[in-house]
């Protein structure tokens, strides 16, 4: 976990980078938050060394950009192996992001995107030939993201810690 209590600045940083951390400037956050600009980057940097933000990436629209298949494929591996798994899984071509799952029989799910079906099929023949159930497969039409708004506490703290 992290060596400190995530309070509502921190929330609010949380909040501020998940909604555009590419244009969200550490002066934008402290004005939100009513810190300075220097506690925001400290707040930022322990949050990164906690392991709390894990890193920073781009939200692709797959559709947009050539792949328009999405397809969550439900697996059921060995509960003792289900973790160690997962970076092999995700070594497979096509494979965006695998889920560990913790009820239910099935407990890992896998998604995918190709151009076409013959893009998609292979993962699933791969996920088989590792020794995993393919349980079920379903074809995604959307996917929305949004921050998380329990981080938006919406006050200013004018804590400057």
């Amino acid at each position: 976990m992290t060596d400190t209590e995530i309070d509502d600045v921190d929330k609010a940083i949380l909040y501020a980078l998940q909604e555009d951390a590419r244009k969200m400037s550490s002066g934008d956050i402290a004005e939100r938050t009513g810190t300075s600009d220097s506690t925001v980057r400290k707040r930022i940097q322990r949050l990164e060394s906690d392991g709390v933000i894990k890193g920073y990436s781009a939200s692709v629209d797959y559709q947009r950009s050539g792949y328009p298949l999405r397809m969550l494929i439900y697996c059921t591996a060995a509960i003792p192996e289900r973790g160690d798994i997962v970076p092999e899984i995700l070594d497979i071509e096509g494979v965006v992001s695998v889920q560990e799952l913790v009820t239910g029989e099935q407990n890992l799910l896998v998604t995918a995107v190709g151009q076409m079906d013959s893009d998609i099929t292979p993962v699933a023949q791969e996920l088989l030939d590792m020794g995993l159930t393919v349980a079920d497969e379903v074809l995604v039409r959307s996917h929305e993201t949004t921050p998380f708004g329990k981080f938006d506490s919406g006050t200013q703290t004018g804590d400057d810690s």
